[in-house]
C-alpha cells in the first residue's frame, strides 16, 4: 500500500494479527471500508482509513481507556500526513508542505525512523529543515516533524508528542 494514513506497530511475527485488530477497531470508529496491509518491514503495518488520522488517534484511545482488551497486537499508532517515495527532494518538498503546522512561536524537532535505507539521517533532516525558521527544542518541543522511512516509502507527519497512540505505556492496568 502507498497511500497510508496511519503507521501501526506490533511485535514481530504478529503483523496478520495487528492488521485485522486495527481493521476491526476502524470499523469501531465508523471506517469499515479502511485498509490495512503488512509492509517489508517486520513488525510495521500500515493502514488507510477515510477518517482524519489524528481523530482515529484519540478514538483508539478512548476504546484503549473503555475496553483495554481490544489491543492484544497493536503497541504504537502513529497518523501520517503525506506519503512520498524515499528520495531527499520528495522529502523536502513533502516536509516544506507541512511547515505552516509549526507556529511561528512554537518550537519541534525531527525524529527520523529508518528501515531498509542507506540513506543518512542528517541528509533527511537536513532536507527536512530547508528554510524553517523556528526554534529547536529536542527535549521538550511544541511540534515534532516525524519521518517514518519504510524503505522505497517514507511518511512524513508534523505531530504533537500526544498525536501517538503508545498502547503499551498508556494501557490501563489492574490490580
Amino acid at each position: 500500500m502507498e497511500d497510508f494514513n496511519l503507521l501501526v506497530s506490533t511485535s514481530k511475527g504478529n503483523e496478520n494479527n495487528a492488521c485485522s485488530e486495527i481493521w476491526f477497531l476502524l470499523g469501531e470508529l465508523g471506517d469499515r471500508e479502511a485498509l490495512v496491509d503488512r509492509t517489508e518491514v517486520a513488525g510495521l503495518v500500515v493502514a488507510k482509513t477515510k477518517l482524519d488520522p489524528f481523530e482515529v488517534v484519540e478514538g483508539l484511545r478512548r476504546i484503549l481507556k473503555e475496553r483495554p482488551w481490544e489491543f492484544r497486537y497493536t503497541l504504537k499508532v502513529i497518523p501520517i500526513e503525506v506519503v512520498v517515495r524515499t528520495r531527499l527532494d520528495e522529502i523536502r518538498r513533502a516536509a516544506a508542505s507541512l511547515h505552516h503546522k509549526i507556529l511561528e512561536n512554537e518550537t519541534f524537532r525531527v525524529t527520523v525512523e529508518k528501515r531498509h535505507t542507506e540513506m543518512s539521517t542528517k541528509d533527511i533532516i537536513d532536507a527536512a529543515v530547508e528554510n524553517l525558521n523556528r526554534k529547536v527544542d529536542l527535549n521538550n518541543p511544541d511540534k515534532i516533524i516525524l519521518i517514518e522511512v519504510l524503505g522505497r516509502l517514507t511518511g512524513i507527519s508534523v505531530i504533537r508528542p500526544k498525536d501517538i497512540l503508545s498502547v503499551t505505556k498508556e494501557k490501563p492496568t489492574h490490580a
